[in-house]
């Protein structure tokens, strides 16, 4: 397959060389925070392992580690990208989130890399910040919780934990 027809790995739909590659190759900034965290996304699946280090804010590339990177990188296979929402990181913004979860196999097991990645844009460009895991949902419940020694709510007359619990 031609590489100019071929679909961009970040989900885009659109081909690679509209796509993530110009900004890879250093021919266009990102217009937005989703934007870069796509062309990252792609980097890795392309093995384009200086990308990652360029597109990291200059203030965290001292402990950014090029050989862990490229070895994750390299012994992974990449099955998808899914952006799970954004938050600012439009064109005129200075500040941006972007949630995602990136689908990769190592080692024959599927894995799934969910992150809430900053990304702050200096002098026209965006970069990554940092990322972390999503914060746990709180769970509400509808009905107030059933303690064990509370009588079972399926009527039998039986303490909770004796019979449905």
């Amino acid at each position: 397959m031609e590489k100019s027809s071929e679909k961009c790995p970040c989900g885009s739909g659109l081909a690679y060389t509209e796509c993530c590659e110009p900004l890879i190759r250093g021919e266009r900034p990102a217009p937005t925070a989703e934007q870069l965290m796509r062309s990252r996304y792609t980097a890795y699946v392309n093995k384009e392992i200086p990308y990652l280090q360029t597109s990291l804010h200059p203030d965290h590339r001292k402990d950014y580690n090029e050989k862990t990177t490229r070895e994750w990188a390299e012994s992974a296979d990449w099955l998808g990208l899914d952006i799970v929402r954004t938050e600012a990181g439009g064109a005129d913004d200075k500040e941006g989130t972007v949630e995602f979860i990136a689908s990769f196999s190592h080692e024959g097991k599927k894995t799934e890399h969910h992150e809430v990645a900053s990304f702050q844009k200096m002098d026209g460009n965006w970069f990554f910040v940092h990322g972390e895991p999503p914060a746990p949902k709180t769970v509400v419940r509808a009905a107030p919780k059933v303690g064990r020694n509370d009588p079972c709510t399926c009527g039998s007359g039986k303490k909770f934990k004796k019979c449905c619990g």
